[in-house]
């Protein structure tokens, strides 16, 4: 079976201000469980702020790095999963659950892409 890799994306500088509501862990927690017992959970993990990380860029023959945040950039990587399902309608399908549980104010966006094999 296919494993998909889902970024989920935040604006950082809106989202640390913004309290989730107080269903919101028993909510990820059911869906988590769920899917679990189906079986298409690989790996997933929340990403500490960009404050913490480093960027890492490669141009004109030169590696340049740049400690975070980064500012500039709108929105970031805050978190992913790798899941292995039937098809991409599948791993898709599980992303839009994920992300319905979120509260209502929140703006959060995910990317599914197929992890290229062999």
């Amino acid at each position: 079976m296919p494993r998909f890799l889902t970024m989920i994306r935040i604006d950082e500088q809106t989202l640390p201000g913004q309290e989730p509501d107080p269903g919101f862990g028993e909510r990820a927690a059911a869906l988590f469980e769920e899917i679990n017992k189906a079986g298409v959970m690989r790996e997933t993990h929340g990403l500490l702020p960009t404050a913490e990380g480093t960027r890492l860029t490669w141009s004109d023959g030169k590696i340049s790095t740049t400690d975070g945040p980064f500012t500039e950039t709108k929105e970031v990587v805050g978190g992913y999963a790798i899941t292995e399902t039937r098809d991409k309608a599948e791993a898709v399908e599980w992303t839009r659950r994920f992300l319905e549980i979120h509260p209502e104010h929140w703006t959060v966006s995910a990317e599914v892409r197929q992890i290229e094999e062999g």
